[in-house]
C-alpha cells in the first residue's frame, strides 16, 4: 500500500528593514497565512526500477517525470547524503531538467526543479513517488514562494523517509518537534541555495518555524505578536530585478555615505521599535488601536526611507495613494522596484471600507489578498 502525507508552509512579507539588512541592519520578518501545500505518495515497491519519480506544479499544468532507474545510475555514484549540493551534483541535476520541455514563459521554474530533484534524490533515494504542489502565493513576488515550496517538500519527503519521528497516527494537521522543524529548515536552506545562489536563509525560518523574527547579520530572534496582525497585501504585478535593485541602493550608499548612513540607523530604530510594538500586550480597543497607530507611524516612516533608498516605483505610489485616502498606512515590502505592498488592516476598520479599497486596487490590475500575519509555520498531515 502506498504511503501519502501532505505538508504546508506559509510564505513571508518583510515587515520593516528591506535593503537595510544587506548593510548589517535590523530587519523584521513575518509569516503570513497563504501557502504552499505538497502532497507526496511514496510507492511501496522498494526497488521498483520501472516506476517513475513525478513532480506536477499543478497550478501551472506542468508535470515532470524522471525514470527511477536513471536517477539511479546518475546519482548513485555521487553520495548525496551531505545535505549540501556538490559541483559534481548539481552538474547532474542541471543535466537532467535541461532536458525538460519548458514553456518559454516558464523557463525561470527550472530552478524550483533542479531544487526539488536535488531534494527527493538526498532524502527518498531513487524510489518511485509523486509530489503535487499547489500554492496560494504569487511567484516571484517577495512573498518567499520558493522558499515555501522547499520547506513543504523538504518536510514532505523527510516525514516518509524515516529521517524525522513524525507520528503517522495523529490525525490532522501537526506541527513536528522543534529539532524535527530544525532538520526541515536545513534541507530547505539547501534547496534554496540552488535556487537563489547565496539566499539569507531568512525566507525559509520564517516558512519553516512561523510567527516573526528580527534579524540582523546572521543573528535571528523569534518573536511572538500578543494578537492577530491584518494587512492586505497587494501585488502590483510589476516585475523587478532584485540584484539590480540592491545594486543600485550599494552605489547610492557610496555616492552619499553620511546620509545613507543616517537612512540605515533610522531604518534599524524603526525595526528594534516595531518588534517591541509588535510584542506589546493590547487588552482592549482603545490600547489596540494605540498599537495599530503606533506599526500605522513606523510603516509610513519605513515607507519614506525607503523611498530616500531609491526602490519605490509608480505603482507602489499608485497603492500609497490610494489607500492614504482612506487613511490607511502603507509600505512596500521586500526589493521594492514593483512587487507587493503591504497596508495595515485597522482592528475596527469595517469591511465595507476594505472591500471599497480592494475594488479601486484591482480597477488598477493589480492583485489584493487578505492576510494575518504572523502565525503559524510549517504543518504536515498522514493521510
Amino acid at each position: 500500500m502506498a504511503l501519502e502525507v501532505r505538508a504546508r508552509a506559509p510564505g513571508k512579507i518583510i515587515l520593516s528593514g528591506e535593503h537595510a539588512v544587506v548593510h548589517g541592519f535590523t530587519a523584521v520578518a513575518a509569516a503570513i497565512d497563504l501557502h504552499t501545500y505538497v502532497y507526496f505518495r511514496l510507492h511501496s515497491t522498494l526497488d521498483n526500477d520501472d516506476g517513475v519519480v513525478e513532480l506536477e506544479l499543478k497550478d501551472l499544468g506542468l508535470v515532470f517525470s524522471w525514470p527511477s532507474q536513471r536517477l539511479r545510475e546518475m546519482f548513485s555514484e555521487l553520495g548525496l547524503s551531505s545535505k549540501t549540493c556538490s559541483p559534481e551534483c548539481l552538474k547532474v541535476i542541471t543535466s537532467l531538467v535541461e532536458e525538460l520541455s519548458f514553456p518559454e514563459s516558464k523557463i525561470g521554474l527550472s530552478s524550483g526543479v533542479s531544487a526539488f530533484l536535488y531534494l527527493y534524490t538526498s532524502i527518498i533515494g531513487y524510489r518511485p513517488g509523486k509530489v503535487r504542489v499547489t500554492s496560494d502565493l504569487p511567484l516571484g513576488s517577495g512573498l518567499g514562494s520558493s522558499a515555501s515550496f522547499c520547506v513543504s517538500v523538504s518536510a514532505a519527503l523527510l516525514a516518509l523517509s524515516g529521517a524525522v519521528c513524525a507520528d503517522n497516527q495523529q490525525k490532522g494537521w501537526f506541527v513536528m518537534r522543534e529539532n524535527e522543524l530544525e532538520l526541515v529548515n536545513k534541507w530547505a536552506f539547501q534547496g534554496e541555495r540552488i535556487i537563489h545562489g547565496k539566499p539569507s536563509g531568512i525566507d525559509n525560518t520564517v516558512s519553516t518555524f512561523g510567527s516573526m523574527i528580527m534579524f540582523r547579520l546572521s543573528e535571528l530572534t523569534r518573536l511572538k505578536s500578543s494578537g492577530p496582525i491584518r494587512m492586505l497585501i497587494t501585488n502590483t504585478k510589476v516585475g523587478r530585478n532584485t540584484k539590480a535593485l540592491v545594486a543600485g541602493v550599494s552605489e547610492r550608499t557610496l555616492r552619499h555615505p553620511d546620509a545613507m548612513a543616517a537612512v540605515f540607523t533610522a531604518v534599524d530604530s524603526i525595526s528594534k521599535e516595531l518588534s517591541d510594538v509588535i510584542q506589546s500586550a493590547a487588552h482592549d480597543d482603545v490600547s489596540i488601536t494605540a498599537k495599530e497607530e503606533k506599526l500605522e507611524e513606523l510603516m509610513e516612516m519605513n515607507q519614506g526611507l525607503l523611498q530616500c533608498m531609491g526602490v519605490s516605483h509608480a505603482s507602489i505610489d499608485t497603492v500609497l495613494r490610494t489607500t492614504l485616502r482612506y487613511k490607511l498606512a502603507s509600505k512596500l515590502t521586500g526589493a521594492g522596484g514593483g512587487g507587493c505592498v503591504l497596508t495595515l488592516l485597522p482592528t475596527l476598520l469595517s469591511s465595507t471600507i476594505v472591500d471599497k479599497v480592494i475594488s479601486e486596487l484591482e480597477a488598477c490590475g493589480f492583485q489584493c489578498l487578505k492576510v494575518e500575519v504572523g502565525g503559524k509555520g510549517l504543518e504536515v498531515c498522514f493521510t
